[in-house]
């Protein structure tokens, strides 16, 4: 998997983007090689779609994003879909948990906590507020002397601020609430349970968390009881056993939808863990069905 967030900054030469500290607004109309791209994205960011079409796949669920749609992804990993015979151009703001809550705390008015829930990516009400924000970002590629860094700053809070503005955005607000709220081990355990099925390395979960890697270790253990590699095993075995009962992906795809990059190793470790090979439980439920 690559990281979406460190690609942009490290090609500055395919895809122009305005940046000021953490944040980073770009047009992304790079085309990948793949159908099928693996990425993930060490802070959040929202999408706009300017033209074409892309589907994000999640565990929690698909988005099919067309012109027009706009959407917040929450920090981790993703599988985006593209169609490669169409044109596509979208803007993408990239933005931490930090920069959000700085800017939700200068907010006249308070958010007001609610029990809706939200999954990795939330959808954003294209409202002609968010059109003419992006609209007005454009100026600002073409100019010849870069806009300074304060102005930048203004326009990435505007967005933020835009956002939590409009009430209809209830899952979006409510996360910006758990942003505020939530203790730092409710952020840890949400990013493993919502990543956990990606084959990210574990320097790369340690960056979903914003914590070093030993730090990333040491509250691990406090909030699990167990080791990351340990707990990451089992939690990745009982998905691909769960896909394989349920009758629809074959060994191949539960492996690799569980997070392994190898079928043999998968096959090894799952039937040392099951005490029978991911083949045997995929053969009986074909019989079954």
């Amino acid at each position: 998997m690559y990281n979406l967030n460190q690609y942009i900054v490290d090609t500055p030469s395919r895809c122009h983007r305005l940046s000021c500290g953490d944040s980073l607004f770009t047009v992304y109309n790079c085309r990948l090689d793949d159908k099928f791209a693996d990425l993930w994205s060490h802070n959040n960011y929202i999408v706009y779609v300017a033209e074409g079409k892309k589907i994000w796949h999640t565990p929690h669920g698909s988005y099919d994003l067309q012109a027009g749609s706009c959407v917040f992804i929450r920090r981790g990993a993703a599988i985006v879909e593209q169609f490669l015979d169409t044109e596509f151009c979208f803007y993408l703001f990239f933005v931490s948990d930090t920069f959000i809550c700085d800017v939700l705390k200068t907010k006249s008015t308070a958010l007001h906590q609610s029990d809706k829930k939200y999954d990795p990516i939330i959808p954003i009400e294209s409202s002609e507020a968010v059109h003419s924000f992006f609209k007005s970002m454009l100026p600002y590629f073409n100019a010849v002397v870069p806009p300074d860094q304060s102005l930048l700053q203004l326009k990435f809070k505007e967005l933020i601020l835009t956002l939590a503005d409009n009430k209809t955005n209830e899952a979006l607000l409510c996360y910006f609430c758990s942003l505020l709220h939530a203790p730092q081990t409710v952020a840890l355990q949400s990013v493993m349970e919502d990543n956990f099925c990606f084959n990210l390395k574990m320097e790369d979960f340690a960056k979903l968390s914003y914590r070093s890697l030993s730090a990333f270790k040491r509250d691990f253990v406090k909030v699990y009881n167990t080791s990351p590699g340990k707990w990451l095993m089992e939690k990745r075995l009982q998905h691909a056993k769960h896909l394989l009962t349920s009758g629809v992906q074959s060994v191949s795809d539960a492996a690799f939808e569980s997070g392994f990059e190898s079928i043999s190793h998968f096959s090894r470790v799952f039937s040392k863990k099951f005490g029978t090979s991911p083949s045997t439980i995929k053969r009986a439920i074909n019989i079954l069905s």
